[in-house]
């Protein structure tokens, strides 16, 4: 199979499936027709937004990994604004639409920190370990569409910007229990 990997190579998915697929690493932005010569298109970490006419030409819809329990915490910075909120916590993965994390669900999972005893930094790596295992885990499930859909309302949850997460990242300490964290 031909894929196309949207984001940074540097994890456990980019060498699971290279070992019997070929795979395109790509961060910059992507178009319509460079999009239509793969048979799957992922994205993972990939900071830049897909437009509809790239997802409308893509064979079999774009994949996205997000470290958040959709529908809340679509957007930026998903495992700090999970604490602020105090929502659900969680990863995701999901097709991508035009909306912000609202496409269709494959599959997630529910995960639950201990906040005396973790910190933003482990509780993201958790999660980032999390939805690696799950994405290699269910693989064979996500090309054969053995899955059944989960559809979002788009009203529900919650979605946050990058201007948002800026305006508090200078008063966060990663390092700090969880219960600690003050903004």
């Amino acid at each position: 199979m031909n894929i196309l990997f949207l984001g940074d190579c540097e994890n456990q998915i980019v060498h699971f499936l290279n070992e019997e697929n070929d795979v395109s690493v790509w961060d910059a932005k992507v178009n319509s027709e460079f999009v239509s010569q793969f048979d799957y298109v992922i994205s993972y970490g990939y900071t830049h937004i897909i437009e509809k006419d790239i997802i409308d030409m893509s064979k079999n819809g774009i994949i996205n990994l997000h470290i958040s329990y959709l529908p809340w915490n679509r957007g930026s910075s998903p495992n700090i604004w999970s604490f602020i909120d105090g929502t659900k916590k969680g990863v995701t993965i999901h097709y991508i639409d035009e909306g912000i994390d609202t496409g269709d669900i494959i599959i997630q999972k529910e995960l639950y920190f201990d906040e005396d005893k973790e910190t933003l930094k482990t509780s993201y790596n958790k999660l980032k370990d999390e939805i690696e295992k799950l994405f290699i885990n269910n693989w064979d499930n996500i090309i054969n569409k053995n899955f059944d859909i989960k559809k979002q309302n788009k009203n529900d949850g919650s979605v946050h910007y990058d201007k948002d997460t800026d305006s508090i990242m200078n008063r966060i300490d990663f390092d700090l229990p969880i219960n600690e964290l003050r903004i």
